[in-house]
C-alpha cells in the first residue's frame, strides 16, 4: 500500500531473554487502583467500578532514556505501575478465564501533567491531554508469564535521585489483574499487543529537569529514566 508520507515505526517493548520485541497496539491505564493513592488525591476509597484512560502507543519510552520536560506543565508527576502485556484476544472474558490473556508483565511509569489534570477535573473535562502526551509512558522489559507465573503480590517502589517516594505492595491493588482484565474486556475487545497500566500507589510527586527516576517491582527488575530540559 502506498502512503502520503511514511508511517512511523511500530512502537514495541523488549522481552526479557528474547531477540524479538513485543509490538504494542494500544495502552490502557487504570485510574485510582490503590486506596492510599485515592486518599492522597482527595477521592473516596470505597471500591467502585474501575475507570480507564489511554495513552498513544508512541508515548512509550525505553529503560535508560532521557525524557524532555513536557510542554504546557509546571507540575510533572511520576506514578510507578505494574504493566500487563496482553498476548491473546479477549472479549467479554470472565475473571476466571482472564489469565489466558496475559503474555507477561513489566515495570512502567505513568507520567502525568498534574496541573492540567487538576484543571480538567475541576471543569468536568476528560484527562486525556494530561496523561497522553509525548514520552509519557516509560516501560521496562516485559517478563513472560511463562517465566514469572501469576504476579499477585510483591514490592512496588519508585525513587527520585536515590530517595524513595513510592513504596507499596501489589497485594494492595483494589482491582486485581483477572477481574481488571475481565472488566476491561467487557468494554473493548482486548488484542495481542495491548498494554494495561494497572494504577499507582501513594507517594506521587513532582519531577524537575535533572531528576533521575528509578522504579522496580519484585521479580520484574527495574526501570530508570532521566528528566531532561524542556525542548525549545
Amino acid at each position: 500500500m502506498d502512503y502520503i508520507f511514511p508511517p512511523i515505526a511500530r512502537p514495541s517493548v523488549p522481552v526479557r531473554g528474547q531477540t524479538r520485541s513485543f509490538a504494542v497496539r494500544r495502552i490502557f491505564c487504570v485510574g485510582r487502583n490503590y486506596n492510599d493513592h485515592v486518599k492522597e488525591m482527595g477521592g473516596d476509597p470505597a471500591r467502585s467500578t474501575p475507570f480507564y484512560f489511554c495513552k498513544p502507543a508512541d508515548a512509550l519510552v525505553p529503560d535508560g532514556a532521557t525524557i524532555p520536560y513536557p510542554m504546557l506543565t509546571q507540575d510533572l508527576h511520576h506514578e510507578i505501575e505494574l504493566v500487563i502485556a496482553i498476548g491473546a484476544p479477549g472479549r467479554q472474558t470472565s475473571a476466571a478465564d482472564a489469565e489466558r490473556l496475559i503474555y507477561g508483565y513489566a515495570v512502567g511509569i505513568d507520567l502525568t501533567r498534574r496541573d492540567l489534570q487538576a484543571a480538567a477535573r475541576a471543569q468536568g473535562q476528560p484527562w486525556d491531554f494530561a496523561k497522553g502526551f509525548d514520552d509519557s509512558a516509560p516501560c521496562g522489559q516485559i517478563s513472560r508469564l511463562a517465566d514469572t507465573g501469576l504476579i499477585n503480590e510483591g514490592r512496588i517502589w519508585l525513587s527520585v535521585n536515590g530517595a524513595i517516594r513510592q513504596d507499596a505492595n501489589l497485594r494492595d491493588l483494589i482491582w486485581k489483574a483477572p477481574e481488571l482484565l475481565s472488566n476491561l474486556s467487557h468494554g473493548v475487545a482486548l488484542q495481542p499487543g495491548d498494554l494495561v497500566y494497572t494504577g499507582t500507589p501513594a507517594g506521587v510527586g513532582a519531577l524537575v529537569p535533572g531528576d533521575r527516576v528509578t522504579g522496580g517491582i519484585d521479580g520484574l527488575g527495574e526501570i530508570g529514566v532521566t528528566i531532561g530540559e524542556a525542548l525549545r
